[in-house]
């Protein structure tokens, strides 16, 4: 009979205190004299705290515990999520030192896939504290763990040091599909390091670095585009990306043959910017899905999109103009476009200006069923016989940074764009 692990009390053992910097603690460097699994991943977990002088975190024992249960009903693909935003009990953020644990615990157990989802290979740690120290034990997980296809970062106060040791690590990592870096602020020390890796690596398929502090990103990532020839999604948001950038980024993606899903929204992106992408769309065959919402476009720009979507692009099938100050010229432009392009069967322009024409205009597609109310953000209703749009909770990636208290949190129509450009089953 296995001895099941108390949960943690008054008396729990005080963790040691965190590490200034990443170098690895003493107790977390002698790796091979930790304790082997015996019995389930809880037991395994506890007896490691124990032996480590380690605080035992009950969030972590319940997920744990969870896992067990899976493992004995012979699921395959189990999920592992530790999470530090979860709304449905009481959270204990990970720091670097609980990181080292759960590492530990899925380089030596045979049975656990961690994952988000069912069916899928992954760990999930976004919004907790692991900083550079668990950068680095994530960095180690990398190169010993050969299951590991989707690892989530994101919100981990993770610098440029951290940054560094993750992208080394996946010079010769060939397993891992995506990585979300979204919210480390790795500034554009450790973004060199990630697009000297892209040159690199041969496996990672999706990428976000969203939010990481680049400035001036578009030349190193630019020329990687032009080289890497696996990357299927890049999100590049709040890389403060002005019209010079997008024409660097464009230049890279008439040599590209591989992504399929480009974001650049909450940058400086105007008109001028539009005329580079438009051309890009004229010759481009794979680009599927782009995200160009907060942004500054305008009605030229918008012009700009519909011309080539309207007379040349057949590939392209969900754009996203949410907030970019376009008015009823541009919207009607996009719409007309939707007419004569039978491929483009999401978009989304919530935020802009909506006059008669524009409200009417959409109002129609959507009657008619060239848009379906699921591929859009905006659903028609009429009051004293003038046509208005509402607001609906659909979007390309609406469910990204947090999940929603009730209802489906991974729908198609609030993540359209993870629907569309699928990497690996459910990432």
């Amino acid at each position: 009979m296995q001895r099941r692990p108390q949960q943690a009390g008054p008396g729990s053992r005080t963790p040691p205190s965190a590490p200034s910097a990443t170098p690895t603690p003493a107790w977390a460097a002698a790796d091979c004299s930790a304790a082997e699994p015996v019995g389930g991943l809880q037991e395994y977990y506890y007896e490691l705290c124990m032996e480590k002088s380690q605080e035992i975190k009950p969030f972590i024992l319940h997920i744990l515990q969870e896992v067990d249960e899976e493992i004995e009903k012979g699921l395959v693909g189990i999920t592992l999520n530790v999470a530090g935003n979860c709304h449905l009990m009481p959270v204990e953020r990970v720091t670097g030192e609980d990181f080292w644990i759960l590492c530990r615990i899925l380089k030596n157990n045979p049975y656990i896939n961690a994952s988000i989802h069912l069916c899928s290979s992954g760990l999930d740690v976004r919004y907790n504290l692991i900083s550079d120290v668990g950068a680095s034990y994530a960095a180690k997980l990398l190169q010993k763990q050969h299951n590991l296809i989707y690892l989530n970062l994101m919100f981990n106060d993770i610098g440029p040091e951290g940054g560094e040791l993750i992208a080394k690590a996946l010079h010769k990592n060939t397993t891992l599909k995506h990585l979300r870096m979204t919210g480390n602020k790795i500034e554009n020390k450790g973004g060199m390091f990630f697009a000297a890796m892209l040159q690199i690596n041969s496996s990672l398929e999706k990428l976000d670095v969203g939010d990481c502090d680049l400035e001036e990103s578009t030349v190193h990532l630019g020329h990687m585009l032009k080289e890497n020839q696996c990357l299927v999604e890049l999100h590049m948001c709040k890389h403060d990306i002005k019209n010079c950038g997008m024409k660097q980024l464009c230049d890279a993606l008439y040599l590209n043959r591989t992504l399929r899903y480009l974001d650049v929204s909450c940058n400086k992106i105007t008109q001028d910017g539009m005329v580079c992408l438009a051309d890009v769309l004229k010759s481009n065959t794979t680009l599927e899905v782009i995200d160009l919402s907060f942004n500054r476009i305008e009605n030229a720009g918008a012009n700009y999109l519909s011309d080539a979507l309207a007379s040349h692009n057949r590939t392209l099938k969900a754009l996203s103009v949410v907030s970019n100050k376009i008015e009823g010229e541009g919207l009607v432009a996009l719409s007309q476009s939707m007419k004569t392009n039978p491929t483009l069967s999401n978009i989304y322009i919530w935020g802009n200006k909506f006059d008669e024409a524009t409200r009417v205009a959409y109002s129609d597609l959507i009657h008619m069923g060239r848009l379906k109310s699921d591929n859009t953000d905006v659903e028609p209703f009429v009051v004293d016989g003038h046509v208005y749009l509402a607001e609906v909770s659909n979007g390309l990636k609406r469910h990204y940074y947090w999940t929603p208290g009730y209802g489906e949190a991974c729908s198609p129509s609030s993540n359209a764009g993870f629907t569309l450009v699928p990497v690996g089953q459910y990432l």
